[in-house]
């Protein structure tokens, strides 16, 4: 085992409290000032059990049942957790009524913007997943999104509050009106499109009816230039990504960073861009430094390395992937150009690095048959000649809470 002259804990410390204490962010010293909890909206968690009963809605419980089993799916444990979802939700409900709360409940279906515009607070109830759902439809920095942990056995819920308040809601409730909590203005994406023919609706990828469509149209404008555009309805919390929708296909794309005239032509398998809120989700994944190759690294130069616990590559690796995360409200975009392809003539120019930030970035599609995803659940066509402008405004920041302890 490698053992230190020096404390290789206390270098990983250090780096970690420089990097995420960011000068490059808006300012969040807002008093948490008393809560306005009049009107509740609640967003429940779309279970695999309600998934798969839309998706047989013509079958009777007895035969959905059956279905599922002869495929081999573990219907006791989809039951069982859809029903432990559906009594947290009443909990939820039950908790907020008892306090003179005027709560409504919905789903990703009925989600409407009407219910959010009536709405004091917005709660999702669920993980993460629910949680960005929730929050893609909330378009200003006013409306609190405050999210709990549905089965904190099963889902670590990163946005919502600890978990500790999925086993006493009161207790979170309390809190929550007595303003003892912080406000933490979360960086979105805005994400601007030029170039796409028609109109045309986001689809939701997680719905088993690809053709349904949701109400929210795309906003249209004409800029200073004359030209005319369209604001997706939503803001992305974690990340946007742009690349042809069949994976093993080749992306081709051209990006302007930070309103630069000089572009980069390249050849890629697709390009996401991320919040520091989505630093620790997909960014997080695909830039995310094995210990394997640290200690491969090591060996070359003729370092005796393992890949235990406590190794020198074990320390390296974990030095440099809590280096990749950034602060939640950070006004960069990171972005990460996946499988960059640098051979031959690709990319053009050279010299373009796959990962790093930028104010703003442009994106120009040479792609066939592509996609943008916001958030990993809703989609818009992305095809050849469309264009993309990613930035971060402090009115598009998402207001949330966090506790203290």
């Amino acid at each position: 085992m490698y053992k230190p002259r020096f404390s290789f804990k206390n270098i990983i410390l250090s780096t970690y409290n420089i990097t995420s204490t960011s000068t490059n962010s808006f300012s969040n010293t807002y008093a948490p000032s008393q809560l306005k909890l009049e009107k509740v909206l609640v967003v429940s968690k779309l279970s695999i059990y309600e998934f798969e009963r839309s998706r047989h809605n013509n079958l009777s419980d007895v035969q959905f049942e059956k279905v599922l089993r002869n495929r081999g799916s573990d219907f006791d444990k989809m039951l069982y957790h859809y029903q432990l979802h559906k009594c947290f939700e009443s909990a939820i409900v039950n908790n907020f009524t008892k306090a003179g709360i005027d709560v409504k409940v919905v789903n990703r279906i009925n989600y409407t913007d009407d219910l959010i515009e009536w709405a004091d607070v917005i709660i999702p109830t669920g993980g993460d997943g629910t949680f960005l759902l929730a929050a893609s439809r909330v378009r200003n920095n006013k409306k609190p999104v405050i999210g709990f942990n549905s089965d904190p056995n099963r889902s670590e819920g990163h946005l919502c509050l600890p978990k500790k308040y999925s086993y006493n809601i009161l207790e979170a409730l309390e809190r929550l009106k007595a303003g003892k909590f912080e406000w933490l203005l979360r960086s979105r994406i805005r994400t601007t499109m030029y170039g796409q023919k028609g109109e045309f609706r986001p689809t939701h990828l997680h719905l088993s009816d690809r053709s349904y469509v949701f109400n929210s149209k795309m906003i249209q404008f004409i800029d200073p230039e004359g030209k005319s555009g369209q604001i997706l309805p939503y803001l992305a919390l974690n990340e946007v990504f742009m690349g042809e929708c069949l994976s093993a296909r080749v992306s081709h794309l051209e990006m302007w960073l930070n309103n630069s005239e000089q572009h980069t032509n390249m050849k890629c398998s697709g390009l996401c861009v991320t919040t520091g809120t989505g630093s620790t989700s997909w960014h997080l994944s695909i830039n995310r430094l094995p210990v394997q190759s640290v200690a491969e690294l090591l060996r070359l130069i003729d370092i005796e390395a393992t890949e235990e616990k406590d190794s020198l590559a074990t320390v390296l690796a974990d030095m440099y992937n809590k280096n990749l995360v950034f602060n939640p409200d950070d006004n960069r975009l990171g972005y990460t150009i996946r499988d960059l392809i640098s051979a031959g003539v690709w990319p053009q120019p050279k010299g373009i690095k796959s990962r790093g930030f930028a104010s703003t970035i442009k994106v120009k599609s040479k792609c066939l048959d592509a996609c943008l995803v916001v958030d990993g659940g809703v989609a818009v066509p992305f095809n050849d000649g469309s264009t993309v402008i990613l930035e971060i405004k402090p009115e598009d920041c998402l207001r949330t809470v966090i506790f203290a302890d």
